[in-house]
């Protein structure tokens, strides 16, 4: 079934009962070409792209719960393209021009608004690094563009201009930046991919990884033993959990992080707004409520759950920057477990034992990469090579000294 905005006209009044199934439910089969270890969005993307542009069909999806219940939607929903260093800016634009046509491409509605993401800064320094990464965005091919405070006064008049300690400088805005709908992203990419014959199998937890002679033959999982060729992980949070089941340590630390969601308010911010000083970030969903995030929580768990002195933190920074949220009500909180490497970038690879691959490493950029990051491991998965806009995404890096510290911060994981 193909949707359209003449087919909700016409099965409204027929009573909605044309509607079919946005995807098939199968029992897993004794052997796939290749098995995705994971149905969040990269795990979804990754096979869709598998079989749109290397022609496998033969593959199963495998997810512990059910397609979509990890951290595709548990985020605030941003995508952007504005990263500084190379690695990661060439990959991020690939991935902001696959949303640009994502939509017309799965026949879904994924709710993509580009309606600008705005860094602003804060001091002498922060301006003149945001004047480098605007200057590295737009030669990468990507729009940025530097905001004065007359200009951002125009566009974000809600804003505490004048605070204390942190008064605001400027802003740098990239236009074709905004955000997605979450879930929708997920379901987006399983009814495509489930209609180019991929099975989507959801209650299906991979509990160890057959390896014979040095590649991988199979998984074994609650719903019995699976055989495939190629065995890719894209488990998020969980990678270190799924990498241990063959023998492996992935340099990768989980920690949670919260976002926040107001009750449903009138229209009041029109873009994404990032704090350059506090680490907060929020937009205004099209229902009204306002989605923000801040820090991960500093300490390392499996919970997806939150502590409250980093809600705290996030509320300060957010009353600190637009006094206007303390009179917005809290609706709900959740947290997403997110895998974070040393240098805060993620790892696109084939691993030592012959089949097996690791998407894994996304800290706080998984939401936005999910096109690409689906695109780039479907190629490593089918051709064994790397592809051109996910070579630095090594994972001897942190061997061999090669690392893209976007935030530069150091080698430690909970800073990233």
């Amino acid at each position: 079934m193909r949707y359209s905005g003449w087919k909700v006209i016409t099965e409204g009044l027929r009573g909605n009962l044309g509607w079919t199934r946005a995807w098939r439910d199968p029992a897993p089969k004794a052997e796939y070409d290749a098995i995705i270890i994971g149905g969040g969005g990269h795990g979804l993307a990754t096979a869709y792209y598998l079989a749109k542009n290397h022609g496998m069909t033969n593959i199963a999806v495998l997810e512990k719960g059910y397609l979509g219940g990890g951290n595709v939607g548990r985020n605030t929903t941003i995508v952007r393209a504005n990263y500084f260093l190379p690695g990661n800016s060439e990959f991020y634009s690939h991935s902001l021009k696959l949303w640009e046509g994502l939509e017309p491409e799965l026949n879904y509605n994924v709710m993509h608004s580009q309606r600008g993401h705005i860094i602003l800064f804060h001091s002498d320094g922060q301006r003149d690094a945001a004047a480098r990464r605007g200057n590295a965005i737009v030669n990468q091919g990507d729009d940025a563009e530097l905001l004065s405070v007359s200009q951002l006064k125009e566009m974000l008049p809600y804003l505490d201009y004048n605070q204390t300690r942190f008064p605001i400088y400027g802003g740098l805005i990239q236009r074709r930046a905004g955000t997605a709908r979450h879930d929708a992203v997920a379901w987006g990419f399983a009814r495509a991919a489930d209609q180019r014959g991929v099975d989507l199998i959801q209650n299906c937890e991979v509990t160890g990884i057959d390896i014979e002679n040095g590649r991988v033959t199979g998984v074994q999982t609650t719903r019995g033993p699976i055989r495939a060729k190629k065995v890719g992980m894209a488990v998020a949070g969980r990678s270190s959990q799924v990498a241990a089941k063959a023998g492996m340590r992935l340099p990768i630390e989980s920690h949670i992080l919260q976002a926040f969601v107001t009750e449903g308010l009138k229209p009041v911010i029109d873009h994404v707004v990032s704090y350059g000083m506090g680490h907060f970030y929020i937009s205004q969903s099209d229902k009204g409520g306002l989605v923000f995030g801040g820090d991960i929580d500093m300490y390392a768990s499996y919970a997806a759950r939150g502590n409250l002195p980093m809600v705290e933190h996030v509320m300060e920074a957010g009353m600190t920057l637009m006094p206007m949220l303390a009179r917005a009500k809290v609706l709900r909180s959740w947290g997403g477990i997110m895998d974070m490497t040393p240098d805060g970038s993620p790892i696109i690879d084939k691993t030592h034992i012959e089949g097996l691959f690791v998407d894994a490493g996304w800290n706080y950029g998984g939401f936005k990469a999910t096109p690409a990051s689906g695109w780039c491991f479907a190629h490593l998965m089918a051709t064994g090579q790397s592809h051109d806009v996910a070579r630095r995404f090594r994972l001897d890096r942190f061997r061999t000294g090669h690392v893209i510290d976007e935030e530069g911060t150091g080698s430690q994981h909970n800073l990233h």
